[in-house]
């Protein structure tokens, strides 16, 4: 499946420093390194394609594309993928409630998450890639997992054939005979995991599993249902068991398994599992969460239906350099609320910065700087090594954004109305934020 067209980043004098971030599996900070010296990849989570793509997704994948800028600025190879989850309950049910055929509204929701990708500034990933493209290669997994043990089937009555099951992971199986255990990613206890499983699309109460905690790894076909003729028989992938062979057949080296903080338990929990027991070894270096974002008082989420969404905003007007930098100015890791204020904080923070490349912003402080251009400042462009620095130090601690916004903050401040291209270069090489953009230059929705 087709990705979107990258944006051009600048290339900085020297190199920064190896980033360092959070792993929620260890609980602290550990140098984001692979075991291949100057490479690494990463593996991001999608969306499941309805409702996209609002402000919760955009933080996530925003989140990551700083790590990902951070690690080709410290001079590392990077290799990145990600799926799409065009198969699954919440995206069938949505094409059932509102009468559109499912593949169409995952089709018409991926473009649309292209498009707003693009928009932001998002570097796309080397793979982009549909779970309805690996069915195959996801049902010889799961054939893998049941000849090895790790897997088990349960009778599943209200399927279409008789006699038809579905396919579970053994949880405890794998506790005992890989270097995987239940809990050590998302260290949370039984209850908590027990809870979870029940919100986040497990069932705990599946007559016939071994484990109230056991995952479903393939589902038989049911009637309205889509489903493949497979090797381990006619239905559809589970949840997890297709991360775990997207990201096993396009990266040698998972560094980082990475997306927001409801994904931590069952999601990225089962799926390292599920790769833990086709390999036989640990899944990924380091697991990496991005928080969830609030509004009016809740989390936004589908469910709940409070959703900002980036094509709506973009639709008003709103500059997408804008929005990013809302979102850069909350830690990747936080959990926060997108207000009115926010945006408009960051649209004022946008109108302070454009002097920097020349471009003339609104209001007083954007009047001063553009009276410096025309000769009544600083005649030469200045130099900004002291603050390519110090955007590479908070960004490599733990991808620090909103320090590194405020130090930009700072150094536009103290060189008031100057133009500077190595600053322009810095804000848009490491924050992917492109000064000299137009911003009514749209990226082409594309609708194919």
């Amino acid at each position: 499946m087709r990705s979107w067209s990258s944006p051009s980043v600048p290339e900085l004098p020297g190199t920064g420093p190896v980033p360092r971030i959070h792993d929620t599996a260890s609980q602290g900070l550990a140098n984001a390194v692979g075991h291949q010296e100057g490479r690494v990849g990463v593996y991001v989570c999608g969306i499941t394609p309805y409702d996209a793509t609002h402000m919760g997704h955009a933080a996530t994948y925003v989140a990551f594309d700083t790590l990902q800028r951070v690690w080709r600025d410290a001079g590392f190879e990077v290799r990145y993928v990600q799926n799409v989850t065009d198969v699954d309950d919440p995206l069938l049910e949505r094409a059932d409630a509102t009468g559109v055929e499912w593949r169409e509204l995952a089709e018409e929701q991926t473009n649309l998450f292209r498009w707003d990708m693009e928009s932001l500034g998002v570097l796309p990933p080397d793979e982009f890639i549909a779970v309805s493209e690996v069915i195959d290669e996801v049902a010889a997994a799961v054939n893998t997992l049941l000849e090895s043990g790790f897997a088990y089937r349960v009778p599943a009555p209200n399927a279409i054939e008789d006699g038809a099951t579905d396919v579970y992971f053994d949880v405890q199986r794998a506790g005992e005979q890989t270097p995987w255990t239940l809990g050590e990613e998302s260290n949370y206890d039984r209850p908590t995991m027990l809870s979870l499983f029940a919100e986040r699309g497990g069932d705990p109460d599946r007559e016939g599993k071994r484990n109230p905690l056991d995952p479903l790894l393939w589902l038989s076909a049911r009637e309205g249902e889509p489903a493949w003729d497979t090797a381990v028989g006619r239905g559809r992938p589970g949840w997890h068991i297709e991360c775990a062979v997207i990201a096993l057949q396009h990266l040698d080296d998972v560094t980082v398994q990475g997306g927001g903080s409801d994904l931590i338990f069952p999601h990225h929990e089962m799926s390292a599992g599920h790769a833990s027991a086709l390999t036989g070894k640990d899944f990924a270096c380091l697991y990496s969460h991005a928080g969830m974002v609030a509004y009016e008082g809740e989390k936004m989420s589908k469910s709940l239906g409070n959703l900002v969404l980036v094509s709506k905003l973009r639709a008003k007007g709103v500059d997408p350099r804008a929005i990013r930098l809302a979102l850069l100015s909350n830690h990747y890791r936080s959990d926060w609320e997108w207000t009115a204020e926010t945006l408009s904080t960051a649209e004022q923070r946008l109108q302070r910065w454009l002097p920097l490349a020349g471009v003339a912003g609104a209001g007083a402080e954007a009047g001063a700087g553009a009276g410096a251009q025309g000769g009544a400042g600083v005649s030469e462009p200045v130099a900004a090594t002291d603050l390519r620095d110090r955007v590479r130090e908070h960004l490599a601690n733990d991808l620090d954004a909103p320090s590194a916004l405020v130090a930009i903050d700072e150094w536009v401040a103290s060189h008031a109305g100057a133009q500077s291209p190595e600053a322009v270069a810095v804000i848009n090489a490491l924050l992917g934020v492109d000064l000299t953009a137009d911003p009514d230059a749209r990226p082409p929705h594309h609708h194919s």
